[in-house]
Order: C-alpha cells, then sequence, then structure tokens
C-alpha cells in the first residue's frame, strides 16, 4: 500500500475545482478547514521515521479546503497526523497527534476540537 502522508514526495494544492473521485489508497485527499473561526497553518504526518514538513504551502481559513496528493513510495497505511492552527500570538498551535489508517481516507476534516476522516 502507498504511503500518503510522508515528507518525501508530498504536495498540496488550494482547490478551485471539484473533488476527484480518487481516494486515500490513490494518493489524493482533501483536506476541510471546518472550523468556525480558525486558520489552519499545518499538516504534519508521521510514518514512523520522523514528521514531514508542512503539508500547507499557504493557511488554510475557516470554510476553505485543499487538495493534497502524495507521491510517495510505497509504505505503511498506519500514520500519525498532527495539525497546527495560528494562535492569538501569531504562533501554530498544534493539536495533539492522532493515528490513522490513511489508506481507508479520502477526506480529512478539522473542527474546532476534532479531526475526523473517511
Amino acid at each position: 500500500m502507498i504511503s500518503r502522508l510522508s515528507a518525501v514526495g508530498a504536495a498540496l494544492i488550494l482547490l478551485s475545482a471539484p473533488v476527484l473521485s480518487q481516494t486515500g489508497s490513490d494518493g489524493v485527499f482533501t483536506i476541510y478547514n471546518n472550523s468556525e473561526n480558525n486558520i489552519l497553518t499545518g499538516f504534519y504526518s508521521n510514518n514512523g521515521t520522523g514528521w514531514s514538513d508542512n503539508w500547507l504551502s499557504d493557511i488554510l481559513p475557516p470554510g476553505e479546503s485543499a487538495r493534497a496528493e502524495s507521491f510517495a513510495d510505497r509504505g505503511a497505511c498506519e500514520q500519525t497526523l498532527q495539525v497546527g492552527w495560528l494562535g492569538e500570538d501569531e504562533l501554530e498551535v498544534l493539536d495533539l497527534p492522532i493515528s490513522i489508517d490513511v489508506c481507508a481516507a479520502t477526506s480529512f476534516y478539522l473542527d474546532n476540537n476534532e479531526i475526523y476522516f473517511d
């Protein structure tokens, strides 16, 4: 199975077109900032070899979505995710990391105090 959230070969493109029918097992994801007032500043992954660079090339305001595509080599489906939000002091505040089977995921939904996927 393909490691979709690794530091090597990951890219993030802001959505301006409809979401493709591909899935996480194809290396394509959609990230949704469903928070009411929080600006997403970071999206990080760890496949057991260390944290990736930030997948986001720019901030993701509330209500916005982004398309993420990985070109990584094959690897583990079990990954750890962590997201960062813009703090009041303009510094990034990191949520607690969560474990996820990225091969089963197609979309990540980031709410005020919750991260979930389908």
